[in-house]
This record gives C-alpha cells, sequence and structure tokens, in this order.
C-alpha cells in the first residue's frame, strides 16, 4: 500500500474513533424551554410562563414565584457545563441540582449548588452527604473566597458527577466537592426570589471526559 494513502486511511480511522467517543447532549437549545419541566409554588405573584423564558440563547428566571426548572430526562455520570449571571442590579439567590429526585414539589430532594453571593459554592440538600450532619445536609465549600465575577458578567460553572461523587468547578476553580446517597437523578436550576440568566447549557458523558482525572 502507498504510505501515503496508509497514512491517509489512519488519520481518517483516529478521526472517527475521536468522533464516535464524543457525547455531547445539549439540554437547553436556545430558543424555548423543550426538554425542560417547570414546577412552581402556589402563589400569586406569576406562573410558570412568566417565572422561565427563552430568547436569543438565554433562559431566563425572574425568581418569582420560587420554583424551579429540571430536565425532563435523569442523568447520570456526566460533566454538566453552564453559563450564568445575576440578571438585576444586585446578586440574588439560587442554585443548580444535580441527582434531583422524583416527587416534584418546591423544594425538591438532590444536591443543590447554592448561588448566593454569601454562601456561593455551598452544598446542600436533604440527600446524605458523607461527612456532614444531616437530615437537612451543608457541605462548606473549599476555598475561602469564592471567584464569581460581578453581577451582570458571565460565569462558568461545571459539575462532575459519578457515581455520586460531585465535584464542582466555577470560573475554573475548584469549589466544592462531595460524595453522597444518589447515582442518578434530573438536573434543574431554581427560581428563588431574583432574576438569573442561563446559557450554554449541555452536558459530556464521553468516555474520554469521565475517565480524565479533573
Amino acid at each position: 500500500m502507498n504510505i501515503r494513502y496508509f497514512l491517509a486511511a489512519l488519520c481518517a480511522a483516529a478521526i472517527f474513533v475521536s468522533c464516535s467517543d464524543e457525547k455531547i447532549e445539549t439540554l437547553f437549545n436556545g430558543e424555548n424551554l423543550e426538554g425542560w419541566k417547570t414546577v412552581v409554588a402556589d402563589e400569586p405573584e406569576g406562573t410558570e410562563e412568566d417565572t422561565f423564558s427563552a430568547r436569543e440563547g438565554v433562559m431566563h428566571i425572574t425568581g418569582k414565584p420560587f420554583g424551579y426548572i429540571r430536565t425532563e430526562k435523569k442523568y447520570s455520570d456526566y460533566l454538566l457545563h453552564l453559563e450564568w449571571r445575576w440578571a438585576g442590579e444586585e446578586s440574588v439567590d439560587g442554585g443548580v441540582f444535580n441527582y434531583l429526585q422524583d416527587g416534584d414539589k418546591v423544594w425538591p430532594l438532590g444536591v443543590q449548588l447554592q448561588m448566593t453571593s454569601k454562601d456561593m459554592g455551598l452544598l446542600m440538600g436533604g440527600i446524605k452527604i458523607e461527612g456532614v450532619d444531616g437530615p437537612f445536609y451543608r457541605k462548606n465549600r473549599l476555598v475561602e473566597e469564592s471567584p464569581e465575577k460581578p453581577v451582570g458578567e458571565w460565569n462558568e460553572m461545571e459539575f462532575l458527577c459519578l457515581g455520586g461523587k460531585i465535584k464542582v468547578w466555577l470560573n475554573g476553580v475548584l469549589v466544592n466537592e462531595a460524595v453522597c446517597d444518589a447515582t442518578d437523578g434530573y438536573i434543574a436550576i431554581q427560581s428563588e426570589g431574583g432574576a438569573m440568566d442561563f446559557r450554554n447549557i449541555q452536558i459530556d458523558y464521553s468516555k474520554r471526559t469521565l475517565q480524565t482525572e479533573r
């Protein structure tokens, strides 16, 4: 075989293997809330349609009434990537859930990453977290100062969830890690009093990503 053709075939095979290992799933299409389910409190401040909306590539959450928006599918063993910002004039309360369990209610059962300015990076929820007293488990962040950006600026956040283990990075800094009593569940974003925006929400569950020590 001509060496040139052999090398070309080898490169093509390598590209094929690399591409076949890519398992990226976009959770938010930027146009509507397809693939998501909303759950809100029965309060007079607004409706589900008012609370959660999508336009120009951004998921907007007003924060009122309280509740959350979650994926329709459950996930296990993945790297979740998303970008977020406080959308009002000041930092507000919010959170991202992993390992959210069945039984939709405004205060759901899952592991929440707290996103207030004061407690940014704290992991909390009703699912048992190893080494932390319950029944409502709270694990403080690993770093003294949280690396979030000012109000109005976009932040990048990643969650590596493997067999009940969770690691969380905010703007490239490992802010928390924990082991909990759940191995799969929904992914959810809270509405908890103030305006927040989210975009570029996707998961990577390729073997290459999950087997890499981060």
